[in-house]
């Protein structure tokens, strides 16, 4: 049975990617820091699949979370599959204003664990010369975003990363893919503090189930990245079609509206 390691798997995008592995059969490893979360889904998975389900409580915003979920699962000799690296949040209003120490967490989560939760797996995924990662990235991955700034810096970082890495992988056996979504019906915008904007409004989101589906069909056929939808897709086209001073001005615009 292979295993898939599900980061940020008690709600939203995560939740769906779960419930994807366990219908395919996957042991599924559910990390989160909300423990009775993941707990009440590994219950659910185990009920309607043929699965195994583990779940391992961390918190990947801070600097060793990374380091003891690889350890844990070393511990009790799991080798990993698959690594779905979805575990992020976001944040909303100018920069200036923001709690420091909030989003220093947020770039740590984002950025920091995402990374050494990949520099870990590759290298047992390279000595085994088979594995696949998924990175959850953002349309915003593609453009900067005025009043989501670390947020969408982040997501370009995880963009790059997995870019440059897929190529460094070539030849290995290895993939790795980057989920770049645009607004998901998911906690995001409550979370951000984001729920009066019109860009959390119902008709302007993906449905969370939608997206992880893409996302898996990008994995299995070892795409470097996917843009789920038609519109979010043009999105990302906008800084290779208009000056990206004009791109920034539009996507401020497009988060100040409110309902």
């Amino acid at each position: 049975m292979k295993t898939a390691l599900i980061t940020g798997a008690s709600s939203g995008i995560g939740r769906e990617f779960a419930e994807i592995f366990a219908k395919e059969g996957y042991q599924v490893i559910l990390a989160s820091r909300n423990e009775e979360k993941l707990k009440a889904i590994a219950q659910s998975l185990r009920q309607h699949y043929p699965t195994t389900t583990i779940v391992i409580p961390v918190d990947l915003a801070q600097s060793n979370g990374p380091q003891l979920l690889y350890d844990a699962l070393k511990k009790e000799a799991i080798e990993i599959d698959v690594l779905i690296n979805n575990a992020g949040i976001g944040s909303y209003g100018f920069l200036h204003e923001q709690n420091i120490q909030t989003e220093l967490e947020m770039i740590q989560l984002n950025v920091h664990s995402l990374s050494h939760l990949m520099m870990l797996f590759l290298q047992d995924m390279v000595k085994r010369n088979t594995g696949r990662i998924l990175n959850v990235g953002s349309t915003t991955s593609f453009y900067a975003c005025p009043l989501s700034a670390n947020y969408s810096a982040s997501k370009a970082f995880v963009l790059h990363l997995t870019e440059a890495v897929a190529n460094e992988l070539k030849g290995t056996g290895v993939s790795v893919t980057a989920l770049c979504p645009g607004a998901t019906g998911t906690e995001f915008f409550r979370n951000a503090k984001m729920e009066k904007q019109k860009v959390a409004k119902d008709n302007a989101v993906m449905d969370a189930k939608k997206v992880a589906e893409i996302g898996f069909q990008a994995l299995n056929k070892r795409k470097t990245f996917v843009v789920p939808g038609f519109l979010n897709w043009l999105l990302a086209q906008a800084p290779r079609l208009f000056p990206r001073r004009i791109v920034t001005n539009i996507t401020r615009n497009v988060l100040e509206q409110k309902l």
